[in-house]
């Protein structure tokens, strides 16, 4: 039997509890975005790599499963568990290193980053979006990225499940 070594992105996946060392050693200016990505989409890809493109590396944190339910997207909802959701988005050229965040906000996770670049959908408004004080405070940005792409992972289950 063949033995196969692990795919390389599965090294982008960081533990809450490493993050700040984790980050440390990522280039400079630091981007940062959080979300559930629950069954990733054209509009979540181009949003990716869009705020990748706002500085040189990009740090991701997800919402954990108990954090995603919170959200009232349904009981049914992630589809996808954490475990896959961070495989998936590691493995995507546009994202450097991938965490969870287990709290309501991501502002926790934020504050142990320490973003250059702070970046949400275009649902969000710059001046609502969690950490933007903090951030601008520090001498950081803040962007909200106008939807491309006009996708949702809840429309999507809405569509398959009326097929």
């Amino acid at each position: 039997m063949t033995t196969y070594a692990p795919p390389a992105f599965e090294a982008k996946r960081c533990t809450p509890a490493n993050l700040a060392r984790r980050v440390s050693m990522l280039a400079k200016p630091l981007v940062f975005t959080n979300g559930v990505f629950d069954i990733l989409h054209r509009g979540h890809v181009t949003y990716l790599a869009q705020a990748r493109a706002l500085g040189v590396s990009l740090v991701l944190a997800l919402n954990s499963d108990a954090s995603a339910r919170r959200l009232g997207k349904g009981d049914d909802r992630p589809i996808n568990s954490l475990e896959d959701r961070m495989a998936v988005v590691a493995a995507l050229e546009s994202v450097d290193l991938v965490t969870w965040f287990e709290e309501d906000t991501p502002l926790e996770t934020i504050l142990r980053c320490h973003p250059n670049v702070l970046v949400k959908g275009g649902d969000w408004k710059p001046e609502d979006i969690i950490g933007s004080t903090e951030v601008q405070g520090w001498g950081g940005s803040v962007h909200s990225i106008p939807f491309e792409h006009q996708r949702s992972t809840t429309a999507l289950v809405s569509r398959i499940r009326n097929l």
